[in-house]
């Protein structure tokens, strides 16, 4: 399964914290991750090595997931947004959360829904 993971600065921490209270789960079901550019690395860095980066948000990581999740590739997104900063790349944001609802893909953007996403589909424990 793949399964999307973009996290905008200040949720970056939360996002890797988030999968590495999932990896054991993530291993075991064979999930490959698709990710922004510094979203990927560092989960990279955190010990995911199915982990496919693509470019950062700004500069069309956003778009090249939407992409994905256009073309049925991409089953899941987690995009652990930040609500209180700007982002000069929001139309794309809003393209890819827009392709979700046209797909019909779950689309997480906070740590709360991500977890319940985990449980539904894993049927993993709420952490």
């Amino acid at each position: 399964m793949e399964i999307a993971v973009i996290a905008h600065d200040g949720k970056k921490a939360e996002m890797i914290q988030f999968l590495m209270n999932h990896k054991e789960i993530i291993l075991k079901n064979d999930v490959h991750l698709i990710a922004t550019g510094t979203t990927g690395s560092k989960a990279i860095q955190a010990g995911f090595s199915n982990v496919t980066r693509f470019l950062s948000g700004p500069r069309g990581g956003d778009a090249q997931i939407a992409g994905r999740v256009a073309e049925g590739k991409t089953k899941l997104v987690f995009f652990f947004r930040d609500p209180l900063a700007k982002h000069p790349h929001e139309p794309d944001i809003s393209m890819l959360m827009r392709l979700c609802d046209v797909h019909d893909v779950p689309l997480a953007t906070n740590l709360s829904t991500a977890n319940l996403i985990m449980k539904a589909v894993f049927g993993e424990k709420i952490s």
